[in-house]
C-alpha cells in the first residue's frame, strides 16, 4: 500500500508530497495523520531548515475525502471532528515551527486543500492552478484555517464573497488578490520552488522562525505589545555568534580602507 504522504529530506530541505493522486489527494484520516507525523518530524529535526509542501498528480488537493464522509454514515459528525482536529494539529505545527514553509500548488486546490495551499510563507502556483472553497456546494463550513487565513490575505469583504458564493479563483486572480506569492510559468513550478527553498535554507533559521512568529501574532497584538515582542526578538537574536559575525563582516565592507598615504593640504 502506498503511503498517503511522502517525506523526503535533502540538503536541509524537507519535501512533503500529498500522495493520493488517484483520489485527487483528497484528505482522509490516514493522510491527515501522516501529515501531522511529518509536521512533527520536520519541526523537531534540527537538520531541516526549510519545508516544502506540494501534491502528486494533476491536483494539489480536492479537499476532504467525500467517499470517507459517506462511509462514516450516521457517525459522520464524530468522524469529521477527528479528521478536522487531526488536520488542524498538522496545520498548527507547520505554521508555528521555526522553519519557513514553501507551498507549491501544482494544480487545483479545493476545500481543505485550499486551506493547505494558503498556509505557506511563500506560495507558488502555475497558471493552470485554481482555488475553490467548495464547502458551500455540499452545505458545510470551512475548516483547515480558511476562515482565519482568507480575511487576513484578501480582506473581509473579498473573503465573504469568495466563501459565501463559492467562487473559483484562478491562479492569476489569486496572485492579484494576494492569496499567493506569485504565478510561475507552467513546467517551472518545481525549479522555482527549489530556488526559493534553497535560498531560505541558507538563511539564519532562528531569525526566520522569529519573523514567522511576529507576523502570525501581528493581527492579534496591540501596537505596544508587538513593539515589545520585536524588541525582545531582535535583542535575543543579536547575541548569536552567527549574527555578530555577519554584522562585523558587513561593517568591515562599508568601512573605507586606510591606504596609509598621508593627506596633503594646499
Amino acid at each position: 500500500m502506498n503511503s498517503p504522504l511522502l517525506l523526503d529530506v535533502q540538503d536541509g530541505i524537507a519535501t512533503l508530497t500529498l500522495n493520493r493522486p488517484g483520489q485527487g489527494n483528497a484528505i482522509d484520516l490516514d493522510l491527515a495523520k501522516a501529515l501531522l507525523q511529518a509536521a512533527i518530524a520536520c519541526d523537531q529535526d534540527g537538520a531541516v531548515r526549510c519545508v516544502v509542501l506540494t501534491g502528486s498528480g494533476k491536483l494539489f488537493s480536492a479537499g476532504g475525502d467525500l467517499e470517507a464522509f459517506v462511509a462514516a454514515g450516521d457517525g459522520i459528525s464524530g468522524f469529521l471532528s477527528e479528521l478536522a482536529g487531526t488536520l488542524h494539529l498538522a496545520i498548527s505545527r507547520l505554521m508555528r515551527m521555526d522553519k519557513p514553509l514553501v507551498v507549491l500548488v501544482n494544480g487545483a486546490a479545493a476545500g481543505a486543500g485550499m486551506s493547505l495551499a494558503l498556509i505557506g510563507d511563500i506560495v507558488l502556483a502555475p497558471r493552470t492552478a485554481s482555488f475553490t472553497p467548495a464547502y458551500g456546494a455540499i452545505g458545510l463550513s470551512p475548516d483547515g484555517g480558511l476562515s482565519w487565513l482568507l480575511p487576513r490575505l484578501v480582506g473581509l469583504r473579498r473573503a465573504q464573497e469568495i466563501t459565501l458564493l463559492n467562487q473559483r479563483v484562478s491562479a492569476t486572480q489569486a496572485e492579484h488578490l494576494g492569496l499567493i506569492t506569485r504565478v510561475v510559468d507552467d513546467g517551472q513550478l518545481e525549479a522555482e520552488g527549489r530556488t526559493v527553498a534553497q535560498t531560505l535554507a541558507a538563511m539564519h533559521r532562528p531569525a526566520l522562525g522569529r519573523i514567522r512568529q511576529l507576523l502570525l501574532a501581528s493581527h492579534g497584538s496591540a501596537l505596544e505589545a508587538q513593539l515589545e515582542q520585536e524588541a525582545r526578538s531582535i535583542a535575543g537574536l543579536a547575541s548569536a555568534p552567527y549574527v555578530r559575525e555577519k554584522v562585523a563582516a558587513f561593517v568591515a565592507q562599508r568601512t573605507p580602507k586606510n591606504n596609509n598615504k598621508e593627506s596633503t593640504h594646499g
